[in-house]
């Protein structure tokens, strides 16, 4: 789940029962009204990975690596060939790297070298004390510099969640590293921060939330009675309890949910960064039964894309669009990824999905 005072954002199988109709689809270009269809610091690389001693017995399995950038070493799953062009996902709150397990394997299975990080703070051996080392723009450098010691020069960059923020942010930060941009639930800062704003919209009840996650002690709403709350919100995404555990070893611990919870207050509190006009092809997912991320941001969100843009629309999809809709994402994914310029720079292609 994501929010800021500048910048605000919502939290925090494959599903392959999820019935996937024939998608309207809608194209606005740059001078026609957009139409809705129915129906900085910088982090110093290294160039150290060190991969686990496993092989993978397919290019779909997921592998444990470690990947020192400075003085962090993130944990990370990979899969796909190492010669395939990078695809970097990037979670949210309260996930793991395993979030992505559908699209680890989905991708990494289509030949995309795919790399889905512990990202600051999620991973041990990157999780500095003070709130302020974790405000988006670091957060956003640490992908860079993730990609400077895996030798990858350009890349796709999928985020969900605070995970969509810190893409966003990428895009905005990095652009010239991208060749695509996919926030999944999470729209553009600025027209969530312009609808929190606003007296038109829900926005601000939705991402009320945050005033909790950022009080000091916030950490024990999620862990008392053995993370009983953090349970739940793994079982709202459908997870099992065996399917909840990888992500529950990492959390589970109040250093590590400390260190989650500070990507809210450094945003929180943050000042003087704004994610700007984004100029690399983009595309946006986004389930209208979120209740964390409504219609008026989501909506909003191809004003401040002057590439190519997509707004792909799950219907009866919720917040946790990942998990919940993967037979609806994954085939997304792949057709995005394949041709991110297919939408003209200024034009903008919305589309409606049965399948939450």
């Amino acid at each position: 789940m994501f929010v800021a005072a500048s910048i605000v954002f919502a939290a925090c199988s494959d599903d392959s029962n999820a019935d996937s109709a024939t998608p309207t689809t809608t194209t606005t270009t740059a001078d026609s009204p957009t139409t809705t269809v129915a129906p900085s610091t910088t982090v110093a690389p290294t160039t150290t990975v060190t991969p686990s001693t496993t092989e993978p017995v397919d290019l779909g399995e997921a592998v444990l690596t470690t990947i020192e950038v400075g003085e962090f070493v993130f944990d990370a799953r990979t899969s796909g060939p190492p010669g395939g062009e990078a695809v970097f996902l990037l979670h949210g709150f309260p996930s793991t790297s395993d979030q992505w397990r559908h699209q680890i394997r989905f991708l990494g299975e289509a030949g995309y070298r795919v790399i889905a990080p512990d990202q600051r703070g999620y991973s041990a051996g990157a999780r500095p004390d003070a709130v302020e080392d974790y405000a988006i723009e670091l957060i956003a450098d640490d992908v860079v510099g993730m990609a400077d010691a895996l030798g990858i020069d350009v890349f796709h960059v999928v985020g969900h969640d605070f995970g969509g923020a810190a893409a966003w942010a990428v895009a905005d930060r990095h652009g010239d590293r991208l060749i695509s941009l996919t926030s999944i639930s999470t729209p553009h800062p600025a027209a969530l921060t312009a609808t929190i704003g606003s007296a038109d919209s829900d926005q601000a009840d939705r991402s009320s939330y945050v005033e909790t996650f950022v009080q000091p002690g916030s950490e024990n709403l999620f862990l008392a009675g053995d993370a009983l709350a953090l349970r739940g919100l793994y079982a709202g995404q459908g997870l099992t309890a065996e399917e909840m555990e990888p992500q529950i070893a990492v959390l589970n611990d109040p250093a590590a949910m400390i260190a989650a919870l500070n990507w809210y207050r450094a945003s929180f509190n943050a000042e003087g960064f704004a994610v700007g006009q984004i100029t690399v092809p983009t595309m946006f997912i986004w389930g209208t039964e979120d209740d964390f991320l409504g219609p008026d941001p989501a909506r909003l969100t191809g004003d401040y894309v002057d590439a190519g843009y997509r707004f792909e629309i799950i219907e009866g999809a919720d917040h946790w669009v990942p998990e919940v809709a993967a037979a609806v994402v994954n085939p997304l994914l792949s057709d995005f990824l394949a041709d991110p310029l297919r939408v003209a720079p200024g034009d903008e292609i919305t589309t409606e999905h049965e399948g939450g």
